[in-house]
């Protein structure tokens, strides 16, 4: 593939998780601009003014002080990928407790399990919203002859593999997809297998423009999620074949708590806005403390008005200039 300007402005191919890696001091100069600039950005940038907050630090020891940072970001995020592991494995033994107790529902308190976010949404699940919410899908996927997305055990799975404190930025959807085998309970992520959805896969090709990532062969984002990047959809159920059935129900109200929280809670979270429905949350997110990114959506209707080329992850790197080994690390996706 030849390279264009932005691709070497960036250096050698990467890979699809290189662009969270620590940025280099990028110096802007208006007066001096390089023979291989980039095109204007037409990502809208909201740039706070508070900076960045780091990783929680772990704890220093001689031992720690002898790893590379690259090695450090493999145990932190081992740490991570277990820890999601552990949710996972809790939410799915709590479904089928109830199946084999003749029940097979799980009530939304009981499903949701990482304990930073317990501690940080105190009894927003008990609220009359939440409980009305609760009898809905109980009603929904003990009666209904349609399939309810994701699998129960999934349907917080966004909050439940990424933890509160890591937390770093957030994607955000609309509701899951409404295919059979599609949703795994974070936005726009499929499970390895399973068909890339022409979002996702503008997704990667914007990527790969912007920053020279290959384009993987499959869709599961899971290690996105569990290195504070938080997958969230508006609505996290749906009926099968038919978007927006489970809107309205009561799951607008938990996840604008849910971004509200993340709001007043910390500092310096980039969210990424893509699409007018996205766009709209921006009421609940104070720009003086975060970043805000916002572009059309990479949806196969609106890709081509105002997603491609839009830089979307050239300007992720550029909000995290100057930060050095204070950005979090991800590790590869392949």
């Amino acid at each position: 593939m030849q390279k264009g300007g932005r691709e070497r402005e960036m250096g050698s191919s990467k890979s699809l998780m290189d662009f969270f890696q620590p940025a280099k001091r990028i110096k802007l100069s208006a007066s001096s601009p390089s023979s291989h600039s980039p095109k204007p950005l037409q990502f809208i940038i909201t740039k706070p003014n508070a900076p960045y907050s780091s990783l929680p630090s772990s704890n220093s020891t001689d031992t720690s002080s002898d790893l590379t940072p690259d090695q450090l970001s493999r145990i932190e995020f081992n740490k991570s990928l277990a820890r999601s592991k552990r949710n996972l494995k809790l939410c799915s033994q709590r479904v089928s407790t109830s199946k084999a107790e003749g029940s097979g529902y799980v009530k939304l308190e009981d499903l949701l399990v990482e304990e930073t976010w317990l501690q940080s949404l105190p009894g927003e699940l008990q609220k009359p919203y939440a409980k009305t919410l609760c009898n809905f899908l109980g009603a929904q996927i003990c009666s209904s002859t349609a399939p309810i997305y994701p699998p129960q055990h999934l349907i917080f799975n966004a909050l439940n593999s990424t933890p509160f404190h890591l937390l770093k930025a957030v994607i955000i959807g609309q509701d899951p997809y409404h295919g059979p085998g599609q949703a795994m309970g974070l936005s726009f992520s499929v499970p390895a297998g399973v068909k890339i959805p022409s979002s996702l896969l503008n997704i990667f090709k914007e990527l790969n423009q912007d920053l020279g990532c290959p384009i993987p062969s499959h869709g599961n984002l899971e290690k996105w999620s569990v290195q504070g990047v938080l997958l969230l959809n508006s609505v996290l159920t749906v009926k099968n074949h038919q978007a927006n059935s489970h809107a309205k129900k009561g799951w607008e109200q938990f996840t604008d708590a849910v971004i509200k929280t993340i709001s007043d809670k910390k500092e310096g979270v980039v969210f990424l806005l893509w699409g007018n429905f996205a766009q709209e949350k921006s009421r609940l997110i104070d720009e003086k403390k975060h970043h805000i990114l916002k572009a059309a959506h990479p949806s196969g209707l609106s890709a081509n008005r105002g997603f491609f080329g839009c830089r979307a992850f050239f300007s992720y790197k550029q909000a995290f200039g100057g930060i050095g080994n204070k950005a979090h690390r991800l590790a590869t996706l392949i």
